[in-house]
């Protein structure tokens, strides 16, 4: 059996496909979908229980939808202690414990990183704010906070409310990004660019990144 765990991420938080499990514990899917859905409410004790569903492929094409759920690190071991104390079960247990902590300690590295980047970020947006006011626009500063956020999502490729569930190298990415418009905004700034052209090359400056060092931090190749 392997040891290695794969977690996903759902609004922020670490959780394990029941799919996966029930492959690593050598049981059909449907077995385990049938526990988790007959002791629901045991399980949301441990927290929010979310089901997904995907649309499996066949050769013939089609497919049928397949339910499945996303577990925290409790609702894991809740599962796993309706089955049999088996070595597999334990080994899955050891794994689990495993991947949770490294979530963690990954979760903690790019808090600290990510939070800190935001804010310096939307400082400087708030400085453009100002800019803008000085050039004459009636813009609410709001409205810069909104799409500093906006360009960098377009950049990313993710949509409003989907950064909770970006993996840690496309979180790595995002705060990297969130440096690059920062650091632009601020020499535009310095360089007494309006407000209209300092914004257009803070836009271009992560674009450039992420045509380039954000492919490779992603897994690809660089433009």
């Amino acid at each position: 059996m392997s040891n290695a765990i794969t977690l996903v991420q759902f609004k922020g938080e670490a959780r394990a496909d029941s799919r996966l499990l029930a492959k690593q514990l050598g049981n059909q899917h449907k077995n385990s979908m049938d526990l988790i859905e007959r002791y629901a409410a045991k399980f949301k004790r441990f927290g929010h229980l979310p089901f997904q569903t995907e649309v499996g492929k066949r050769v013939q094409g089609g497919g049928k939808a397949e339910r499945f759920a996303l577990l925290n690190e409790d609702q894991c071991y809740f599962l796993l202690s309706l089955s049999r104390n088996t070595d597999i079960v334990v080994d899955l247990k050891a794994d689990l414990i495993a991947a949770f902590r490294e979530a963690r300690d990954h979760a903690r590295v790019t808090d600290a990183q990510y939070l800190p980047l935001y804010h310096a970020m939307h400082d400087e947006v708030a400085a453009l704010s100002q800019r803008a006011r000085e050039c004459g626009s009636n813009t609410p500063e709001r409205m810069f906070h909104i799409n500093a956020n906006k360009a960098l999502n377009a950049v990313m490729g993710i949509a409003s409310g989907e950064r909770g569930t970006l993996t840690i190298e496309q979180r790595l990415l995002l705060t990297t990004l969130q440096a690059v418009y920062r650091n632009q905004l601020h020499a535009s700034l310095e360089h007494g660019d309006d407000h209209r052209e300092a914004g257009r090359k803070a836009k271009a400056a992560v674009l450039a990144y992420m045509t380039s060092a954000g492919a490779l931090l992603l897994g690809g190749r660089a433009a």
